[in-house]
């Protein structure tokens, strides 16, 4: 077997024939570029919620439109911040909506008016129900191993009957070869997807998507960050109040203090300093003649 072939022993498959291409059709949902734009720190934010932005993915499916979406927190912020490929991916995404409440509030100050984040899992979650009942297929790239990937899987089978997952696979934790990336490529293109949920961590699952949008036939791709293994059961959630304060980041470390501490304690200030200085040049800028 392959590197890079999923093991179908641990992945149950719903499909196994490939299914034709539908046709372009015409839809009237919006399209990406008719979405209001926020920039932060550089990051064009769209001033969206879960409805639209389901809407916006759903149109690029009924219409064959190419593209990618990104959910995205402070730390996906900042490190495109001082990351100019990660800049570029998230400059040249569809869509990128604000996953973090400290995002929404950074837009808000800047005379914004939106009133929720578009949480990363919770826009998965809501997805996938909708691809159940119009029928879309997908496609499942990331997860720490691929037990993680087929419970992934069933979980979601099991929340929204009807699911057409038509594979996945779990990638090692290394950037691919060449070889490898054409093959998995390859296997995405065999099970035509509509949508494939990326979560492989911030800024790989970005930088993938840029990558491969040109060799991906998927109308649709997203990614999502950990939301693959909270839709596992690998790691919980923190509970709805601390997600509504933006307290999540306490709730993380201490599941996982060791490899989220050192983030968060550089991140988080370093957004702050950034996001002041863009806040201080807005200003002077509106009081300049």
């Amino acid at each position: 077997m392959s590197p890079t072939t999923p093991d179908t022993s641990e992945f149950p498959r719903v499909e196994h024939a490939a299914a034709p291409a539908p046709a372009p059709v015409v839809s009237d949902a919006p399209r990406p570029e008719e979405i209001t734009k926020r920039e932060i720190l550089g990051v064009p934010l769209a001033m969206t919620d879960y409805d639209e932005a389901m809407d916006v993915m759903d149109g690029m499916i009924a219409r064959r439109q190419l593209g990618y979406v990104c959910a995205v927190a402070v730390h996906a912020t900042t490190v495109a911040y001082k990351d100019p490929e990660m800049m570029a991916a998230l400059r040249g995404s569809s869509l990128t909506v604000p996953d973090g409440m400290p995002l929404v509030w950074a837009a808000n100050i800047l005379g914004e008016k939106l009133p929720q984040r578009v949480y990363g899992p919770e826009l998965m979650w809501r997805h996938c129900a909708r691809a159940a009942e119009k029928g879309h297929r997908v496609w499942l790239y990331g997860s720490r191993d691929q037990g993680t990937l087929a419970q992934l899987a069933l979980n979601l089978r099991k929340a929204h009957p009807g699911l057409r997952i038509v594979g996945g696979y779990s990638p090692p934790f290394r950037e691919l070869t060449e070889d490898e990336e054409a093959e998995v490529a390859a296997r995405i293109n065999a099970d035509r997807p509509d949508v494939v949920w990326v979560g492989t961590g911030v800024p790989r699952q970005e930088k993938w998507m840029a990558r491969m949008r040109d060799r991906l036939e998927a109308p649709v791709l997203c990614a999502v960050g950990a939301a693959f293994d909270f839709h596992a059961g690998r790691i919980s959630q923190a509970p709805s109040w601390m997600q509504d304060r933006g307290l999540e980041w306490t709730y993380r470390i201490a599941q996982e203090p060791r490899r989220l501490l050192p983030r968060y304690l550089y991140y988080n200030p370093a957004f702050l300093m950034a996001f002041t200085r863009q806040l201080v040049r807005e200003k002077i800028l509106r009081r300049t003649p």
